[in-house]
C-alpha cells in the first residue's frame, strides 16, 4: 500500500452561501493516479479549487491533510511550494512575462534555489521536443495568443518542470482536438514516470485516460462521491454515462 499523501475527510464547501460539496472523503497515496469523474455541475472544479485554496470558496466542515500537514490554513503560494500543482480549465494570459521567465521564477519559488540558466534551457528544450512544441514557444508571452491546445501544452511543460508531489488536472482535455489530447496525454505519461508523484485527473471524458495507468476512479455527483472503484469504472461510464450514478445520488439524498 502506498504511503499516504493526501487525506480528505468530511469536506463540505461552497460559494456565495450555497453548499456545493457535501462531505467529501478522498485519500491519495504517493505515486498513485486517481481520476475524478462526474457530470457537469457535480462539483469537480470546486473540489480542485478548495484543495488549491481558492479564496472565493468557503470551507464549512471537514479536514484535509497533505504530506502530513493541515492543508486548509495554508495560503495558495504555500500549497504550491509544498508540492501542489493545478492545471486550470482556462489558463489566464499574462502579457509582458515570457513563458521561460515565468517557469524560471516558479521553479525558484518552488525550490528556494537559483536556477542554472544553461541547464534550465536544456531541460526546457528537451521537454518542448517531447511535447511536440516549437523551440521558440518558451519566448512567447505567457498564454498570450495561445490556442486552447497550446495553453494546455504549456501547462504540461510547467508540471514537468516543477515536479510537484501532487498534480491536479482540472478538465485538461476540455475543448481539445484529438491531436492535442494525445499530446497532453504524453505529458501526463511522462509525469507518471516519477513513481513518487501523484495525480488527480478531473474529467468527464475518458479519452485522455486511454493510455494512462489509473489506480482508482471516483464518481462525483451532486457534490458527493457516490462510488469508488478501479479503472473498470471508466469503461462503464463510456458505455452507460452518468445516468445510473445520478439516480443513485437522488435516492440517497
Amino acid at each position: 500500500m502506498a504511503e499516504q499523501l493526501l487525506k480528505v475527510e468530511g469536506l463540505t464547501a461552497g460559494a456565495a452561501g450555497k453548499e456545493i460539496l457535501h462531505g467529501i472523503d478522498l485519500e491519495i497515496g504517493r505515486g498513485e493516479t486517481h481520476v475524478l469523474m462526474g457530470p457537469n455541475g457535480a462539483g469537480k472544479s470546486t473540489l480542485a479549487g478548495v484543495l488549491m485554496g481558492d479564496p472565493e470558496l468557503e470551507i464549512t466542515g471537514g479536514t484535509a491533510v497533505f504530506d502530513g500537514e493541515d492543508l486548509l490554513p495554508l495560503a495558495v503560494d504555500a500549497r504550491a511550494k509544498k508540492g501542489m500543482f493545478l492545471s486550470f480549465q482556462n489558463p489566464i494570459e499574462v502579457p509582458g512575462i515570457s513563458l521561460e521567465n515565468f517557469l524560471r521564477t516558479a521553479i525558484e519559488q518552488r525550490t528556494g534555489k537559483r536556477t542554472r540558466v544553461w541547464a534550465f534551457r536544456k531541460e526546457v528544450k528537451a521537454l518542448l521536443e517531447h511535447l511536440q512544441m516549437d523551440p521558440g514557444f518558451a519566448e512567447r508571452d505567457l498564454n498570450v495568443g495561445f490556442s486552447g491546445g497550446e495553453k494546455k501544452k504549456a501547462e504540461m511543460l510547467q508540471m514537468l518542470l516543477l515536479k510537484p508531489s501532487l498534480a491536479i488536472l482540472d478538465e485538461t482535455d476540455s475543448g481539445l482536438d484529438v491531436d492535442a489530447v494525445r499530446t497532453v496525454s504524453k505529458g501526463v505519461e511522462e509525469f507518471q514516470k516519477d513513481r513518487s508523484a501523484s495525480l488527480l485527473i478531473i474529467t468527464h471524458n475518458a479519452a485522455i485516460l486511454s493510455a494512462l495507468h489509473v489506480d482508482a476512479v471516483h464518481i462525483l455527483v451532486d457534490g458527493k462521491i457516490v462510488e469508488t472503484g478501479g479503472p473498470e469504472l471508466i469503461g462503464r461510464i463510456g458505455r452507460e454515462g452518468f445516468a445510473g450514478f445520478e439516480e443513485r445520488a437522488e435516492d440517497a439524498g
